[in-house]
């Protein structure tokens, strides 16, 4: 009865997560950083410098980063053995992100939830049929999920 319960929840999910975000769940993904205004170079810039200076630390293996209108939402995962020092990691990484971005506001998050819903915003925003407007939405959607977390 159990097992039955639990495939029948496992396979309900399944088919509502994009395929990078099920891949993301086992492995890296390096997602491409993303700019809700594609068409700005220097957010997309930003994005990717910001990727860059967050893979740059040991305790990080997978990171993606939407630079929004106002925010930047900033997703990472952790090294499983170095889940233990994820407070000092994300001091850290918000000292950094303050250090080298002053007039930049971050939402910064190591929550998976938060991880796949950035990946799964990521694929939309691929899509040349997805606006502008509905990917800020959908930015400001998970930012509100995340703020709703702490």
């Amino acid at each position: 009865m159990v097992l039955i319960v639990t495939l029948t929840a496992a396979g309900c999910s399944f088919g509502k997560t994009s395929p990078d975000s099920r891949k993301s769940m086992i492995q890296s993904v390096n997602p491409e950083p993303g700019a809700v205004a594609l068409y700005e170079q220097k957010n997309k810039e930003l994005a990717e410098k910001v990727e860059k200076d967050i893979q740059s630390f040991d305790a990080i293996y997978d990171v993606a980063v939407i630079k929004g209108k106002e925010e930047t939402l900033v997703a990472y995962k952790v090294k499983h053995l170095k889940r233990f020092g994820m407070k000092k990691i994300e001091k850290d990484i918000n000292k950094l992100l303050e250090d080298h971005y002053p007039n930049e506001d971050f939402v910064v998050s190591s929550d998976y939830k938060i991880f796949i819903e950035t990946i799964e915003l990521l694929e939309r925003m691929k899509d040349p049929s997805f606006s502008e407007k509905k990917a800020e939405q959908q930015l400001q959607r998970v930012i509100s999920l995340k703020k709703e977390m702490t």
